[in-house]
């Protein structure tokens, strides 16, 4: 991976970006795109959509969520301690222990959230799995007045952000849900505005997706493409206590994964695995019996409908602060995509025999 497209990933991945809270990343998306974009525009809902060869045929939209599940301030209390609530779906027991930002008008403020020590446990307590509402958040502050200082209600927060390297050309960070898509289609559109497009290709950082899928069918709407691909993370199935049988086999650093389904134009599917052979981009296959849970729901049937593919990025620990990717997966998933935008021409069909 060269070094530009490197220091992008790590720039969203420092990025808040709660769903309804994604100003801050679509700023670095915007920074990106506009260096070799022939239009970026955000629209009012908030997603960024930057295009190549706008006048084209067809349209192509790329689909890469840039919202991660986070907290919304809900209260503070007389000791200016915070009380929570989910933005997205949360395991809750994620969230002890752990190092927190509340993203104030100010500017970054951290926090903490723990628990009573195991000391002053009951047994009864040890059994329980605590809910968001139990949760509260310390950033240290004596009392109301000195937190309303430095926060207020509605103020977004998230884990610690950042970006940890790990062997074999693996990363951790919390938000690889989705920032990982969006760094995809946009890299994908970075090569797709190297070579010599025929098509108008179009890729979205959506926004909202953790709450239902909300940008991808405004932006789709207004772009009112003919083909989509939608960009997301899947469930690496590659550590203990998975099981293969139910969750299929799925390996990080062996490729993204194309899927199989009703969510899933089975000629632009066959087109991908077809330029993947060509150009030996390895590719893992995932079956998908029903309606995906990303943005390729809302794609496919926008308007008159759109043939549409999933291409996924393995992950491990989804929706946790520790979610790890392969960045050898990443680059793959972006060369195959651009591939895939610069072999169509007004002339393709994408018919279903």
């Amino acid at each position: 991976m060269s070094a530009p497209p490197f220091d992008f990933l790590h720039d969203l991945l420092k990025a808040p970006s709660p769903s309804g809270y994604e100003q801050p990343v679509q700023r670095v998306v915007r920074a990106f795109a506009g260096q070799f974009a022939e239009r970026v525009t955000t629209d009012w809902h908030g997603n960024v959509l930057a295009g190549v060869n706008c006048a084209g045929s067809p349209r192509i939209m790329l689909a890469g969520h840039c919202d991660q599940i986070g907290l919304q301030v809900k209260h503070i209390d007389d000791r200016g301690y915070l009380w929570v609530d989910a933005i997205g779906g949360w395991d809750v027991q994620m969230l002890v222990g752990q190092n927190m930002v509340i993203w104030g008008q100010g500017g970054p403020v951290p926090g903490v959230i723990a628990r009573k020590a195991i000391h002053l446990l009951t047994q009864e307590d040890r059994k329980k799995v605590p809910e968001i509402k139990d949760l509260w958040i310390d950033m240290g502050c004596r009392n109301r007045e000195e937190a309303q200082k430095l926060v207020a209600i509605g103020d977004p927060v998230t884990f610690e952000l950042g970006f940890r390297a790990l062997q074999n050309n693996l990363a951790a960070a919390p938000g690889m849900d989705n920032k990982v898509g969006a760094w995809v289609v946009l890299r994908a559109l970075q090569l797709v505005a190297e070579g010599s497009p025929k098509a108008a290709v179009y890729a979205v950082s959506t926004v909202q997706e953790e709450i239902g899928l909300r940008g991808a069918q405004t932006s789709a709407f207004a772009i009112d493409p003919q083909l989509g691909i939608a960009v997301d993370v899947t469930h690496a199935t590659d550590c203990p206590t998975l099981d293969v049988k139910q969750f299929g086999e799925i390996n990080m650093g062996q490729g993204p994964v194309v899927y199989r389904g009703p969510n899933v134009n089975p000629v632009v599917r066959e087109r991908l695995v077809g330029l993947a052979k060509e150009h030996e981009i390895p590719i893992q296959t995932g079956a998908l019996p029903r309606a995906a849970s990303n943005d390729a729901n809302v794609l496919q049937t926008t308007r008159g409908g759109v043939a549409t593919a999933i291409v996924a990025i393995p992950n491990r620990y989804m929706h946790s602060p520790v979610e790890v990717i392969s960045l050898t997966d990443l680059e793959n998933a972006a060369q195959l995509i651009a591939r895939f935008c610069l072999a169509v021409d007004a002339d393709s069909d994408f018919t279903p025999a």
